[in-house]
């Protein structure tokens, strides 16, 4: 008998972690000790191991009478879950003898034992493919392979560059590596996109300044409200706002699908920005992140995408004032006493709310009851900062009747509003390949770069400062407006930001919001 040593891998956060199996075998009284920072369900997998190779036909270490030590390293890293119960089975195997190969150092076992040996499906498993890919082009290793849970196979293999086995239980695994079996590599498939899934924007009746408003959000990638009376189409208008996104690319792909897998919520790839729309009763933690043990929340999983915030006021003011970072430099970072993370939170907000608590301030078809002083406690919720942070403001007023008896004119209005937003993204990619400033969308300019990608006169300059002291806006504000204003350029595919520019974007600063 030898000491082994095999290669697994776990998540960590949003990365995956390589983890080393060492095991020490020897005779005597049944043992099983596993140490490298363990949580109680990777100390279980003792159990599991022993019937997974009982009932798959193999001697386990406590038919025989063995002792086992079993390493996980790096011994700092936390080794949470059951993914380690293939590649312990597997180490064990090699150290007593039954198994006999000399390129182990290019596997990585990943996957969890049922008592009868099958493998059961896991998460994050885009996640680890990622990371074993790292690795092998950090350490030029080739034909790296992994081999994990056959549910999971397709998943990891859109990481082409190592070779994915999904495999159904630890005896196809074990037959593969005494060479009495072949096992097919999983090949990644073409990446079938997926129809747009939310309501087409043409089926919603009139709200013709909204949707002026949602195509300005999109093209910039601007932080939007929706503001009006119950029923005036605030929550159709924020669901077909993610139709007017562009697809994502296969880097985005990768991570948006990544978190995702991580998260538990999805096996297929992500092509599409996801929408995420947590209710205002949601925690803090389920919407921000957290934990004990540090994990992503609803900002996170709405990377590359959109956050819908119904009710907007109605929200947790601590999640609110939370999403402040988030909001400016499209990351959060979650501290614990068990560690921190980093997470991406690059989202566009669509919130919507009511103009006053019983939803009828401004509105042409009802009157108001609301005390002024209920009105102000109401609008008080949402604080300056947060307030400054979005972007466009917009009333949704009610719509007449005789537009709602109206068929449709506008049927499949949502891929023409989407080819404007592609075709004014790609003129602002033109634009900063020309200024040396790296693809962003325009409201992640910082304050030097708006100003280069503006080319403002001394004409706009005095309607621009002129406007800004009328509204006594920040200087965040201000510079917010103007990247607003390049949007609407862009729209207009005008090279400089002329005075209706700036004087469009500040219509969209919120006026009944603020006294």
């Amino acid at each position: 008998m030898k000491v082994s040593k095999i290669y697994s891998a776990q998540v960590t956060g949003l990365k995956g972690d390589i983890i080393s199996v060492e095991t020490d075998v020897t005779s005597g009284v049944y043992s099983f000790t596993i140490v490298g920072l363990p949580d109680q369900s990777v100390a279980e997998s003792k159990e599991r191991v022993h019937a997974a190779l009982k009932n798959s036909g193999y001697d386990s270490p406590k038919s025989r009478n063995h002792k086992l030590t079993v390493s996980l390293a790096p011994a700092d890293i936390r080794k949470e879950g059951p993914l380690f119960d293939l590649a312990i089975a597997i180490s064990y195997l090699t150290s007593v003898g039954d198994i006999n190969r000399g390129d182990l150092d290019s596997m990585i076992f990943v996957g969890e034992l049922s008592l009868t040996g099958e493998l059961q499906p896991l998460k994050g498993a885009l996640a680890i493919a990622s990371t074993v890919a790292e690795l092998a082009k950090k350490n030029n290793i080739k034909n790296l392979k992994l081999f994990l849970p056959l549910a999971n196979g397709e998943e990891a293999s859109l990481i082409s560059s190592i070779g994915v086995y999904g495999v159904e239980n630890i005896k196809q695994v074990v037959q593969y590596l005494k060479n009495e079996i072949e096992l097919k590599r999983v090949e990644s498939k073409d990446i079938q996109k997926r129809e747009n899934i939310y309501p087409d924007i043409g089926e919603i009746r009139g709200q013709h300044l909204a949707k002026r408003a949602l195509l300005i959000a999109a093209t910039g990638g601007h932080n939007i409200c929706l503001y009006g009376p119950p029923g005036t189409g605030k929550t159709m208008l924020a669901k077909a706002f993610t139709g007017l996104l562009p697809p994502l690319n296969f880097d985005e792909m990768l991570e948006v699908t990544s978190i995702h897998s991580i998260a538990g919520l999805r096996d297929d790839i992500i092509t599409s920005p996801p929408l995420r729309a947590p209710h205002h009763t949601s925690s803090y933690v389920s919407i921000i992140g957290g934990g004990s043990i540090p994990r992503p929340g609803e900002i996170t999983l709405a990377h590359r995408g959109v956050l819908f915030l119904d009710e907007f006021p109605e929200h947790d003011s601590k999640t609110l004032e939370s999403m402040r970072e988030p909001l400016e430099d499209g990351i959060i970072r979650i501290s614990r006493a068990r560690g921190s993370e980093l997470f991406p939170a690059e989202f566009i907000l669509v919130a919507a709310m009511n103009p006053c608590p019983c939803g009828y301030a401004g509105s042409k078809v009802k009157e108001c009851i609301c005390r002024q002083s209920d009105i102000e406690r109401y609008t008080r919720k949402i604080s300056g900062p947060i307030m400054d942070r979005i972007d466009l403001w917009v009333f949704v007023q009610n719509v007449d009747y005789k537009e709602l008896s109206k068929e449709s004119e506008e049927s499949n209005l949502t891929p023409k509003m989407r080819d404007e937003v592609l075709r004014s993204r790609e003129m602002a990619k033109s634009r900063n390949l020309k200024l040396n400033i790296k693809p962003k969308l325009n409201k992640t300019y910082t304050a030097k770069e708006i100003g280069l990608a503006s080319s403002l006169g001394a004409e706009e300059v005095e309607v621009l400062n002129k406007l800004a002291s009328k509204f006594s806006i920040s200087p965040r504000a201000y510079h917010r407006v103007l990247r607003v204003a390049r949007t609407i350029a862009d729209l207009d595919c005008s090279e400089r930001v002329t005075g209706e520019h700036i004087t469009e974007a500040f219509q969209y600063r919120p006026k009944l919001l603020v006294s």
